[in-house]
């Protein structure tokens, strides 16, 4: 999620020029099976123990958090052995004897530098051809652990992925982890998520409904801790204690349904915006890729910089977050993801 321009009352402001910053040219891009044994560290891919499918947990959710935060780090373009490592984690968690899934990478490159997003999915029974996508950047910001972004989006997408695991659903559900959506790749085509949409309207594949989990660990029910664009956006909460689904013009009805099943199974309360995309927050994260190839997108956020006072700075770590929030959060999304995997 990216912030581009200062608003006068934001939590946090940012360095401007970010998104000029330029990488280079993509030389190549393909998708591949398999899993590369090496691991510049060894320790995580030790750490990804035996997982069955089972209910979304907090326990779970901090575990993923520590490896991926602490044991893990800044992971990102300038910390290469990171990235790569998260990387493994992530096929290593997800697939063989761990979830189960079967791991297909995503690769491209920048410059040289080899970059993937890691692909699991469940196929689908009745409706297999029509895809639910749920993705997550596991890149940090610059100096950041990324605890809440977007450790917690990926802690989010493992919880669900490990809940469906092996349960067949009516549509086909895919699990995507993409990389470098944070600056410089941000909003430009070496995006991990720009790259990966662009692959799938090349095969022609039907997108149905693609959620974006990006920095969704920080509530608040102090007045006056939420803050939103400049415009009207009928009654907001000041107190930010709610989750956002977050939507473009004309996406009123699924971020409007998103919400209503979310609240019947979290105790976390919920906000449906369906707004201009030039509305800044909106487009801040990898939904707007999939809306670069005609595919519908959401993105489900605790609203990031409006909110979250540690938001693209070092400080933003575990500590700062609720487990037991998170964990409504996660199982209110489960019901929607499987809400849309099985529609009536």
């Amino acid at each position: 999620m990216k912030k581009n321009k200062l608003i006068p009352f934001l939590i946090v402001a940012f360095p401007a020029g970010l998104l000029l910053i330029g990488i280079g040219a993509v030389v190549n891009t393909s998708l591949k099976s398999g899993r590369d044994t090496r691991d510049p560290d060894e320790k995580v891919r030790l750490e990804a123990a035996s997982l069955n499918q089972r209910a979304v947990s907090k326990e779970d959710l901090q575990r993923f958090l520590t490896i991926l935060t602490e044991q893990i780090g800044e992971r990102n373009y300038l910390k290469p052995k990171k990235l790569e490592s998260a990387a493994i984690w992530l096929e290593s968690t997800l697939g063989g004897g761990n979830m189960g899934y079967q791991i297909k990478r995503h690769e491209y490159a920048v410059d040289g530098q080899e970059y993937r997003n890691i692909v699991a999915e469940l196929p689908g029974k009745e409706r297999r051809s029509e895809i639910v996508v749920i993705g997550a950047h596991y890149d940090s910001y610059k100096g950041t652990p990324g605890a809440n972004d977007n450790g917690t989006g990926v802690a989010a997408l493992l919880a669900m992925a490990q809940a469906l695991a092996g349960e067949q659903q009516d549509r086909t559900v895919r699990f995507v982890a993409f990389a470098n959506e944070e600056p410089p790749f941000f909003q430009t085509e070496n995006m991990g998520s720009r790259q990966y949409a662009a692959l799938c309207q090349r095969a022609n594949e039907n997108i149905v409904a693609m959620m974006a989990l990006d920095t969704i660990g920080y509530y608040s029910e102090e007045a006056g801790s939420q803050q939103f664009p400049e415009g009207e956006f009928g009654e907001i909460p000041d107190a930010g204690s709610f989750l956002a689904f977050v939507g473009k013009e004309g996406s009123r009805y699924t971020v409007d349904g998103a919400r209503a099943i979310f609240m019947g199974a979290s105790e976390t309360p919920a906000l449906a915006l369906a707004m201009p995309e030039s509305v800044p927050g909106v487009a801040w994260s990898d939904h707007w890729s999939f809306w670069q190839e005609g595919y519908p997108g959401i993105m489900v956020t605790d609203t990031g910089p409006y909110r979250y006072p540690h938001y693209h700075k070092p400080t933003d770590t575990i500590d700062k977050l609720d487990m037991e929030k998170l964990e409504s959060v996660v199982i209110g999304l489960e019901a929607v993801v499987r809400a849309w995997a099985n529609p009536e």
